[in-house]
């Protein structure tokens, strides 16, 4: 995980070992820096020995960025990192439990809780998101959609016949790095791909915010006590505060 000290903006990179660590911290240096047209100067890490070793600083003294470590045996030192560590795992933790998605698709969900965090969390000093911060532009989340809602992907990738299927149903797990793209576990071949042309079934979650017939009943007992009174109102009232108390009942 590396996160930028001025805006907070985080990057995640799986590793299969910590061996694979030296080659992919030189080569996000060098694309970060060539994309966001910003030379890096400091680079803070702990004492181990995936980041302290002759290969990263090497190529750190070859372009002038300062390596400052850590005391060693001291987490408490790399508090920002640790608590976006943990934020990030918590989210994937109770994204996967609430889809129940396998832990297989661990990777992809939190590359998704970064990938949203990072457009929605605002900074508590800019009153802006990370994105922003670093992009100088306001974010679009107008394609954001439920995690782990059913979707239906076109079936472009197999020739059909007259009666076959046009798509597939899946699951929605996030947003691809490299293109305009979703991603999609689907069920039928247990694989991930990622395509455009997805069509989502968010009805699961509309049916939830509509099935609140207890606040609803509740805040309309409240509307109709509190407007005008007349004899019509006055004679309708028993009945109404009657229709309303199994509500209560419910809610309490």
């Amino acid at each position: 995980m590396i996160v930028d000290d001025y805006s907070r903006y985080t990057w995640v990179k799986f590793l299969r070992s910590k061996d694979e660590t030296p080659d992919v911290l030189i080569t996000f240096l060098k694309t970060t820096q060539v994309n966001m047209q910003k030379p890096v100067k400091f680079l803070r890490t702990d004492n181990g020995t995936e980041f302290k070793n002759n290969k990263v600083e090497e190529y750190l003294e070859s372009v002038g960025i300062s390596h400052q470590y850590s005391a060693a045996r001291t987490p408490q030192q790399n508090g920002v990192v640790e608590r976006r560590n943990q934020t990030l795992v918590e989210a994937a933790r109770t994204m996967l439990s609430q889809s129940d998605l396998p832990l297989f698709l661990l990777e992809k969900v939190v590359s998704t809780a970064c990938y949203t965090q990072n457009r929605s969390m605002v900074h508590r000093r800019f009153k802006k998101t990370p994105y922003a911060l670093i992009n100088n532009r306001t974010p679009t989340i107008k394609y954001f959609h439920i995690f782990g809602c059913k979707c239906f992907v076109l079936n472009d990738r197999e020739s059909l016949n007259k009666f076959s299927a046009k798509a597939d149903e899946g699951i929605f797990i996030g947003y691809s790095s490299t293109s305009t793209a979703f991603r999609v576990y689907l069920k039928k071949s247990k694989t991930v791909i990622e395509s455009i042309n997805v069509s989502f079934d968010e009805e699961m979650a509309s049916e939830q915010q509509r099935s609140e017939p207890v606040i609803t009943g509740i805040l309309a007992y409240g509307q109709l006590s509190s407007g005008p009174t007349s004899q019509q109102n006055k004679s309708d009232e028993p009945s109404t505060s009657t229709n309303h108390l199994s509500d209560l009942d419910l809610l309490f």
